[in-house]
Formats: structure tokens, sequence, C-alpha cells
């Protein structure tokens, strides 16, 4: 029964929430955030538009990731290099619309 559970609590371990430290890494990309209409940092990294949750981070071994509502679903962005971030500020002004 052990290895029916294991790839499943992996999977879910595996894509935590970002934690402050790593979201300090991203203070530049938090302010650029901040600077967009309509949001509310509800908490560090987690923002809200109006009120439904709107963005969040991730971090796993493969990096940091962004989540960012589109419609009814969320979309998994990287956020580990300029252009990255570059297309994340894009999508979420893009969701703003």
């Amino acid at each position: 029964m052990g290895s029916i559970l294991e790839p499943t609590w992996v999977m879910f371990s595996r894509m935590k929430h970002a934690s402050a430290e790593t979201l300090q890494q991203l203070s530049d990309l938090l302010d650029q955030i901040r600077q967009r209409q309509g949001l509310k940092e509800k908490k560090l990294g987690i923002f809200y538009n109006k009120s439904r949750s709107f963005l969040h981070f991730h971090e796993d071994p493969n990096g940091i990731f962004a989540d960012v509502r589109s419609g009814d679903q969320f979309r998994r962005y990287s956020v580990n290099t300029t252009k990255e971030r570059h297309a994340l500020l894009t999508a979420i002004d893009r969701a703003l619309k």
C-alpha cells in the first residue's frame, strides 16, 4: 500500500507554495506586480483581484513558478529568468483587462 500512496505524496510535496526566502528573491518582480491596478496582496506573494484568488507562487527543484488565474483556471508560468518574469507581467496585464 505504501508504494501506491508514495507517488501522490511526492507529487504534492514537490510543488509547494513559495517560502518567504524564495519570495525575497522575487522582490523586484513583486514590486512590479504590486503596481498593477485592482490587485491586493493579502499575504506575501498571494494576490487577489476583487474577491478571487488571482496569483500565487510555488517552488520545487525545477525552480519558481507563478499561477495566474485565467478565467476559471490557473495557468502556471516559470519565473526563473528575466524573460520569464516579463512574460508573467504580460500575462497578468492581459488577465486584468
